[in-house]
């Protein structure tokens, strides 16, 4: 916000009472409503709610934890310096209000010898620098963001009065333009921690009662979610992006910038045509709790010390939502029409539903329509809730715009009187334990495997040399036995030759005493070979014994595999158990305390009064149009448009214009056939003045969105471009000319436009020469500049200008200095919009339209088409080279 000298020099103001602070601020009763909004749990199955100090001007004390610290809204006032338009207008007049900082009050000026006076928290001059805002404004609410609270920092007033400079200026140019979203992200990067913190940032605006993400223009229509225990109001559908740095903070806010909606108004060449919203989520660590109970618990031995493991972390969770409210205008001011007309009255009734919401907590009503709009939805925690919330009016010097800047100072004065309840929000971080409950888990079953593996190992090993020695041995007996059983076959087969030996010698003694000594030596060689079997049987016991012993072995080896599969089949068990508690932890953090079951409701639409625009009376006044509206009725109307006498004809198209300047009757003309039957007469009738009120006709209902579509459809475009080939007369021309420029305002027809010879047709009316009909080209040609500039900065791959191509640029550049004023103000803009896409330098160097961007950079009287001028030659390479080859300074 540029500087300038007013409300200089010592001032004497009435004598009043100065209010109490903040904190001498008395609460409210207990019967008085709240709209009471909490952050989100998060998932967390158990939220504990305390309260603790604030900072300076938030309240009295520390509170219990369910009633919180009452802190009351504060609200700062700033004025903007006088613009180069207003230094102009207003040149012979003195500013409406009278600034007194030093004593925080303002003066507005009713006449020369009466004003009113006000006090705020804190009174912001036109001097008054970005970094004394911000230190005044939000660094309170942000320091108590870091503490656990919930903030929010606002901006309100007239459009044009620097409510975007205040908090969303980038500063790429001057860093000391930095506005409060910039420098507030800078302190909360600056205080965290990133190993146990984080922040995660939403960027969203609310158009024409639709809730827009910023980072992901798809998705465009995001629903409002209501707790209906908690109350709490969140936005599941919105794009959470998590920040680490400030570079990418400042990309962030880039791209929401560039989507954000914004048009060009008498009052401002780029007005907010919705309201920012920037959510930054703090979640924060507590630290020395948690450590204090594990020191206590490892004196309490294991178990205890294993309970402290167990004990949840406590994080702290808070809310920065910094609000850009579009401003409110007046439409005889502003000069909106068609879909800004359309836009402009959605922003204030917006407006007006939260300065009713204000007024409502300002009275103690008993009740407050929260549910009037998605705004106040969407503020319900700032404004009587559990935020600490900074509030910020910007005012401009003008006296043409007392009635505003009078607007405005009264409402910063009734949300003065606004009391909210902040609490500290900590709760118990059940994720974190799940987490570490896994992370134990996985090292137990990791441990359990490997002990396992090296049971599973000793036992094949044991068994292995068990059977391994159980062959040895029986390997061994085995050679034993065949050993012994050769000796003693061998013995025995030697006893019998030296039985038969000594039989053959004793055969010749006599035979008595032969078979007497055979028969002693047959009883010993028995007992002998007796006692053999004997010693060969004590053999047998030993080895069968010995094979006993070895069966007795690998018994015993059996019954440790018994039991070493016992103590594994007692560690799959306690594994389980394991197991089983961690789903129970997993179930009570996810159904224990959780958000519940949601019931979304839709809200009911508020519906409200159109104010028609004047359009060219052909029938006299409207009142007896109206009476024979009720009276006829619409169908017999129409009819008459068919009817075989020319004067019938005439005097029905005429009915039938007068009632499409009201929007209040094009919805049922257009379902009861009237634009089918006026594009019929367009086609068919060769009478002048009937083609002429059915062309303007058609420019009032193109003047709609849908209408629009509609006639592209029923080729009105191609009939619009024939009547323009034949007609003469430049009231004709000047209808055709207007229904095209309103066509030309859709980014959705552009190309189908273009295609069915619009274009052409709007350049073929130039040659009547009349200032009217020129005025009407110059607009369709401006719309449609605009347009593809809207689609290039949204991101849409655009090629070169479907103007260029059409020829439109000469005709441009030779009436860009035209003495009409309106004609020359929309070919500026149209120029400025052409030269913004870099595929278009070309064109407009060979053309030499360079020259008068040039020229309107600086004598242009209007400052923001000169700002526009100013900024297309910077930005683009192209013209900066071509401007430096033939040594032009901007």
């Amino acid at each position: 916000m540029a500087s300038g000298a007013r409300n200089g020099g010592a001032r004497a103001g009435s004598k009043m009472d100065r209010q109490q602070g903040p904190a001498a601020t008395p609460k409210p009763a207990a019967g008085k409503p709240r709209l009471s909004a909490s952050a989100s749990a998060g998932g967390a199955a158990y939220r504990r709610t305390s309260s603790g100090p604030l900072p300076a001007a938030g309240g009295g004390g520390r509170a219990s934890s369910d009633s919180g610290v009452s802190s009351r809204v504060r609200v700062a006032v700033r004025l903007r310096p006088r613009n180069a338009e207003e230094q102009v207008a207003d040149a012979d007049f003195a500013d409406c209000v009278e600034l007194q900082p030093e004593l925080k009050r303002l003066k507005l000026r009713k006449n020369n010898w009466e004003s009113d006076t006000f006090e705020f928290d804190e009174v912001l001059t036109e001097f008054s620098s970005q970094k004394r805002v911000y230190e005044v404004v939000a660094k309170p609410v942000v320091e108590s963001v870091l503490e656990g609270y919930n903030g929010t920092v606002m901006a309100y007033g007239q459009t044009g009065t620097g409510k975007t400079f205040t908090l969303g200026r980038l500063g790429d140019e001057d860093t000391a333009a930095r506005g409060i979203m910039v420098r507030a992200m800078e302190d909360i990067l600056a205080d965290i921690t990133p190993e146990t913190d984080t922040i995660s940032l939403s960027y969203l605006q609310l158009y024409m009662e639709m809730i827009q993400d910023l980072l992901d223009p798809v998705n465009d229509n995001i629903a409002i979610v209501e707790d209906p225990r908690t109350g709490d109001v969140s936005l599941p559908g919105a794009t959470v992006v998590e920040v680490r740095d400030q570079k990418s903070f400042m990309d962030l806010l880039r791209i929401g910038e560039a989507h954000r909606a914004a048009a060009n108004t008498k009052m401002n060449t780029e007005s907010s045509r919705s309201h920012a919203i920037l959510m930054v989520n703090v979640r924060r660590a507590v630290k020395g709790r948690n450590e204090m109970d594990v020191s206590m618990s490892a004196e309490n031995g294991h178990s205890s010390s294993m309970m402290g493991s167990l004990r949840p972390p406590i994080v702290r969770k808070s809310k920065l939502v910094v609000v850009d409210l579009a401003g409110s205008e007046r439409i005889d001011k502003s000069g909106s029409e068609g879909h800004t007309l359309e836009e402009a009255k959605s922003i204030n009734l917006s407006l007006s539903s939260l300065g009713k919401c204000i007024n409502a907590l300002a009275e103690s009503s008993a009740h407050v329509p929260v549910r009037d709009s998605k705004l106040t939805r969407l503020l319900k925690d700032s404004f009587g809730g559990t935020a600490r919330t900074s509030l910020v009016v910007t005012i401009g010097p003008s006296p043409r715009h007392r009635g505003e800047t009078t607007s405005t100072i009264m409402f910063g004065q009734r949300a003065m009187k606004v009391q909210n309840m902040v609490k500290l929000k900590e709760e118990f971080d059940y994720k974190s334990l799940c987490r570490r409950l896994d992370i134990e888990l996985d090292k137990l079953i990791a441990e359990n495997e490997r002990q396992r593996k090296y049971f599973d190992d000793e036992v094949e090993r044991i068994t292995t040399e068990a059977q391994c020695r159980v062959v040895e041995v029986e390997r061994e007996c085995k050679i034993a036995l065949e050993n012994e059983k050769m000796k003693y076959h061998q013995e025995y087969l030697d006893s019998i030759k030296i039985l038969e030996e000594k039989w053959k010698v004793h055969q010749q003694s006599p035979k008595k005493e032969n078979e007497k000594m055979l028969r002693q030596s047959a009883e010993d060689e028995s007992n002998d070979l007796r006692n053999q079997l004997l010693h060969w049987k004590k053999m047998e016991a030993t080895a069968t014994a010995e094979v006993v012993k070895l069966r007795r072995m690998l018994d015993t080896e059996a019954s440790q595999k018994d039991k070493f599969e016992e103590e594994i089949a007692v560690l799959k068990s306690q594994l389980m158990q394991l197991s089983l508690d961690a789903d129970e932890t997993r179930m009570s953090l996810d159904t224990g305390d959780g958000p519940g079951k949601i019931f979304p409701g839709l809200d009911s639409l508020m519906s409200h009064t159109r104010s028609s625009q004047p359009r060219e009376q052909s029938n006299g006044p409207k009142a007896p149009v109206a009476k024979l509206f009720e009276q006829v009725g619409l169908q017999k109307i129409l009819s008459l448009l068919e009817s075989e006498e020319p004067d019938v004809r005439v005097h029905a198209v005429k009915v039938v214009a007068n009632l499409a300047a009201e929007e209040a009757n094009q919805e049922k003309i257009v379902e009861a056939g009237g634009l089918t039957s006026l594009l019929m007469l367009l086609r068919s009738s060769e009478d002048e003045t009937i083609r002429r009120v059915a062309a303007g006709a058609i420019a009032n209902l193109a003047m709609n969105e849908t209408n629009q579509d509609l006639i592209m459809a029923q080729g009105g475009v191609t009939l619009l471009s024939m009547t323009a080939s034949d007609a003469e007369d430049p009231q004709t021309l000047r209808m055709v000319a207007g229904a095209i420029a309103n066509l030309c305002g859709n980014d959705k027809l552009q190309a189908r436009l273009r295609g069915e010879g619009g274009i052409k047709a709007l350049l073929g009316m130039v040659k009547c020469g009349h200032p009217d009909v020129l005025a009407q080209v110059a607009r369709g040609i401006a719309n449609f500049a605009k347009c593809e500039s809207r689609a290039a900065t949204q991101g849409n791959k655009v090629g070169r200008s479907l103007l260029v191509d059409d020829g439109a640029l000469p005709w441009i550049v030779k009436n860009a200095n035209n003495e009409a004023a309106p004609i020359r103000r929309h070919i500026e803009l149209a120029l400025c919009h052409l030269a913004q896409h870099e595929v278009n330098a070309k064109d407009i160097v060979s053309e030499g339209a360079l020259w008068e961007l040039v020229r309107i950079s600086r004598d242009c009287s209007r400052e923001d088409i000169r700002m526009l001028a100013y900024r297309t030659l910077t930005s683009s390479p192209t013209l900066q080279s071509e401007m430096r080859r033939l040594r032009i300074e901007c």
